[in-house]
């Protein structure tokens, strides 16, 4: 039964949105405000986190970067509004995923679904080595079969959404994926989705990797398109 926290201070829509997911047979633990939730955080250990991200005191931006600082557990955004700056500032603060309120159990669950699922599936690779270095003296490692990544020998932290972005990017090096592809592939939305998770993500992943500014080494853009990862 996946565990799941929820980070909302408006009492009623806490009780209300436990209840559904619970109804849904996830196990739910719920919290008013940041502080108690980075407490829950260590003693619940949830399998995903859902963080409103307007709460009183600490916010939600601050829980989110506070979280990303010790543990990727996935972790879906809730915003009352869906203002273009809080979503973007949110998702580059380490969201893997938003929905906005007034929320629908049923959409919550399917996200929490999907989110979990790529916690525990990686991409299809055919026959492309388990382990592969990329870089002029190979210092990006991607290890397929261990799901983990290092860069000069030193491991290289990815929350869920990162990684499979990576994991089908270096896939197929040197073939360009159009946003929704990536958003098909990695979050699992197969309608017309929002091309700023792909977005906030390959930035993510560019600073993890060292990337300098305005010089991808690895994943590139290609303007109008979508993104490649660069072929060796």
């Amino acid at each position: 039964m996946p565990r799941v926290l929820l980070i909302e201070d408006d009492r009623a829509v806490r009780e209300g949105v436990v209840l559904a997911l619970r109804r849904q047979r996830h196990d739910v633990s719920g919290a008013a405000t940041g502080e108690d939730g980075l407490a829950q955080l260590r003693s619940f250990r949830p399998d995903v986190v859902v963080l409103d991200l307007m709460l009183p005191g600490l916010s939600g931006l601050e829980v989110c970067r506070r979280i990303r600082a010790e543990d990727q557990v996935p972790i879906i955004m809730a915003t009352a509004r869906g203002d273009d700056t809080d979503i973007v500032v949110g998702l580059e603060a380490g969201a893997d995923d938003y929905v906005v309120k007034p929320v629908q159990a049923r959409v919550l669950d399917a996200r929490i679904r999907a989110v979990l699922r790529r916690v525990g599936g990686t991409p299809v690779d055919g026959g492309i080595p388990k382990i592969e270095t990329h870089g002029a003296h190979g210092e990006l490692a991607i290890d397929r079969a261990g799901l983990t990544v290092t860069r000069q020998g030193e491991p290289v932290v990815l929350a869920p959404s990162e990684l499979r972005l990576l994991l089908t990017l270096s896939a197929s090096p040197g073939q360009v994926f159009s946003r929704q592809q990536l958003l098909e592939a990695v979050w699992e939305h197969s309608y017309h989705g929002d091309s700023r998770l792909v977005d906030a993500c390959v930035k993510r992943l560019r600073t993890k990797m060292g990337e300098p500014a305005g010089q991808p080494r690895y994943i590139e853009t290609v303007r109008g398109f979508g993104y490649r990862f660069r072929s060796r």
